[in-house]
């Protein structure tokens, strides 16, 4: 399966982290994983520069953790 993300952006407004991803779809537990990859990234266990080759390699065991569901949100579907 292959999905196309549009746009991804992490923000921050004092306390809160907004991760937002726009795609023309997802996979199960897609957005969970990323989330989790992007944890370990800002935790320095993994560089910002290891994440192009975490994707392009394909291989689930290089990426992050599956981060749990509580926190996240669908905000808006576009067809």
């Amino acid at each position: 399966f292959r999905r196309t993300v549009r746009n991804a952006s992490v923000t921050r407004d004092g306390d809160m982290v907004y991760f937002t991803v726009e795609a023309d779809g997802f996979l199960y537990n897609m957005v969970r994983i990323i989330a989790g990859t992007l944890i370990r990234v800002g935790l320095n266990k993994l560089s910002p520069q290891s994440t192009p080759a975490i994707i392009e390699g394909k291989s689930r065991a290089a990426a992050g953790f599956t981060a749990q569901p509580q926190g996240l949100m669908l905000d808006e579907v576009f067809y």
